[in-house]
């Protein structure tokens, strides 16, 4: 994939529900490639029985899948864009079902998974530079001279021609995979995201030290954001309502221990240096 000045600056990120559910629909068709997801397979078929078949359509074919429109999208927005490259059919509908029983209930913990890797990802370009990004960004892939190459992408030699390209990490991914841009939307990479062995692994929580010094909400709340989130997501995880997390959230980061950054209508909440620090260097995204 030869890179040009424009494609440069074109370079984005994004978080895909439509790929990471028929990627987690491969996963549970081999579950023996995909061990690391087993308590949610085993969880999600007792949940919603049987998956769609393989004949149903695209429920198997990635290839299928067209590459995000914007960072955030919604997974309805997604298949509308599945509609107008195939004639998807009930398989639409087949994937929407899929989504709705065995992912969207897992969806905040895959998210917080996904962001931390952009999160990641974006602190790196801020500090070393998009080489940096490239070259780090998965085994499989290699960052050299104006070129990303990988194995794991189609033969040959793609110029990009200035539309850049987006780069997605996945929760259900086994490899680095190229989906094809459809004009207008450039081609996009999608690639395993960073910390998927503890995806399905229950946090401990913030410690004893820390509830007592910031009080069991704030320290909840603190334990969340290790990886970025919404007010709406937080009150979805810990049960409070929407003011109180506000409440909690303002107090947290006129302490220097949360940062707010707004993305699009959305203001997304991680913990500083400082509050990192507090959970410990090692602190793993909270999964409920």
């Amino acid at each position: 994939m030869r890179f040009g000045v424009d494609d440069m600056a074109n370079l984005r990120f994004a978080v895909s529900p439509l790929w990471e559910t028929v990627a987690a629909l491969r996963a549970v068709a081999d579950p023996g490639r995909h061990a690391v997801h087993l308590p949610w397979i085993k969880q999600a078929l007792a949940a919603g029985g049987p998956p769609p078949a393989p004949g149903f359509g695209i429920g198997l074919d990635l290839a299928a899948v067209p590459p995000p429109r914007c960072p955030l999208a919604e997974i309805e927005e997604e298949l509308s864009a599945l509609a107008e490259p195939v004639a998807a059919g009930g398989a639409a509908g087949a994937v929407l079902g899929w989504w709705r029983t065995a992912v969207r209930p897992h969806w905040p913990r895959i998210r917080a998974v996904l962001e931390a890797d952009i999160a990641y990802r974006t602190r790196q370009l801020a500090e070393d530079g998009i080489g940096e990004v490239f070259a780090r960004l998965h085994p499989a892939l290699a960052w050299t001279g104006n070129r990303l190459v990988s194995a794991d992408l189609p033969a040959g030699e793609l110029a990009l021609g200035g539309t850049g390209v987006t780069l997605v990490p996945s929760a259900f991914a086994d490899r680095c995979r190229l989906v094809a841009g459809r004009d207008p939307v450039p081609p996009c990479v999608v690639y395993p995201a960073r910390g998927i062995g503890t995806l399905w692994e229950r946090g401990n929580g913030p410690g004893d030290g820390l509830t007592r010094l910031l009080g069991r909400s704030r320290a909840g709340l603190l334990a969340e954001v290790a990886a970025p989130a919404t007010t709406t997501q937080l009150a979805a995880r810990t049960g409070l309502s929407l003011g109180a997390v506000s409440q909690h959230l303002a107090v947290l980061r006129d302490a220097g221990l949360v940062t707010g950054h707004r993305y699009g209508r959305e203001v997304h909440y991680v913990a500083g240096d400082l509050g990192r620090a507090l959970l410990g260097e090692d602190a793993a995204p909270p999964l409920a």
